[in-house]
């Protein structure tokens, strides 16, 4: 079985590079790809392709982490769309011939704490 932290920093180079036959060579066939915060669902490797191919606005990222453990591996993305910046954690499952199978993100909004816990903590 490949290396599927090789794997994920291939298909995130690669959505960077916007090489997007290569970042789909990193795809099972019958990739499932999910967004929980918005409950999409992108079935197969040229859905999953066109999905990342036609997002909007002009975007980078830079991984900062990527985690391994077995046939499962963990990323936080940053990534940057028009100026604005977010982080994303995603979590992938690699198929028996080492591709992503599966892709779970989570892109979370960012937001002001309230002024109630500022005494607790120290902003970065």
């Amino acid at each position: 079985m490949a290396d599927i932290g090789a794997t994920v920093e291939t298909y995130w180079a690669t959505a960077q590079a916007r090489d997007w036959r290569a970042f789909g060579a990193t795809l099972a066939d019958d990739v499932r790809y999910e967004l929980p915060q918005t409950r999409e669902r992108v079935l197969g490797r040229d859905g999953v392709v066109r999905f990342n191919a036609e997002h909007v606005g002009e975007w980078s990222l830079e991984v900062e982490r990527v985690v391994t453990d077995g046939d499962q591996a963990v990323s936080w993305v940053s990534f940057s769309v028009d100026e604005e910046e977010t982080q994303a954690i995603s979590f992938f499952t690699a198929s028996a011939d080492g591709r992503i199978q599966t892709i779970t993100d989570f892109w979370p909004t960012s937001y002001e704490p309230p002024r109630e816990r500022e005494h607790l903590v120290e902003r970065f």
